[in-house]
């Protein structure tokens, strides 16, 4: 099943995500979710990114550079994942994101990252990461904190984009997937 992609200004993206009971099976979930994400182009999807606010965050990063070894076998869903550790100089990158469509920006963030997380067999791993791979599990862990890419520019380039992401809410933006925009459901009454 192919999720729509819940639109900048929605508050479940603003919302902190709340942890699975452990044991639920999520597998249909993470195949739906790799399915959305694949259709939408995208290397990463969290949970609140399809209406769901519960800490699960799917990646498959190949798609940034086919040559990096590194993310060849980045294909992964992370249930209840925590951030034990950053570290490294923090660089920039210029980031998007499937919710805030036609929008990017250069984004500073640690080098690497170390992360705790179950598996959807309920296993857990406790894995490092660097360079692009980290970068997208930064991300898209940030969804699971309520916690966008935009929230990390500064004051100035938030004003210059604030009637484009005000476009984005009420669905007056191109996409190539589905999408869900919140300020268009409310006027028509639906949510």
């Amino acid at each position: 099943m192919i999720y729509p992609i819940v639109a900048y200004g929605d508050p479940v993206l603003k919302k902190q995500a709340e942890e699975i009971e452990t044991g639920t099976d999520v597998k249909q979930l993470v195949e739906d979710m790799f399915e959305t994400m694949y259709t939408a182009s995208g290397v990463g999807l969290a949970a609140p990114q399809i209406g769901k606010a519960i800490r699960l965050f799917v990646m498959d990063a190949k798609a940034m550079d086919e040559e990096n070894e590194a993310l060849q076998h980045t294909k992964k869903a992370f249930i209840n994942p925590v951030i034990v550790e950053e570290t490294g100089e923090k660089w920039a990158f210029e980031e998007g994101c499937l919710s805030i469509p036609g929008i990017r920006a250069e984004v500073y963030r640690p080098a690497k990252v170390k992360i705790r997380y179950f598996d959807t067999d309920w296993n857990e791993h406790v894995e490092e990461y660097d360079g692009l791979a980290a970068r997208v599990i930064q991300h898209e862990y940030d969804h699971l904190e309520g916690v966008l890419f935009t929230d990390y520019l500064s004051g100035l380039k938030k004003r210059l984009l604030k009637n484009r992401l005000t476009d984005i809410s009420k669905g007056n933006v191109k996409s190539d997937y589905r999408m869900r925009f919140p300020a268009a459901a409310r006027r028509a009454g639906v949510r």
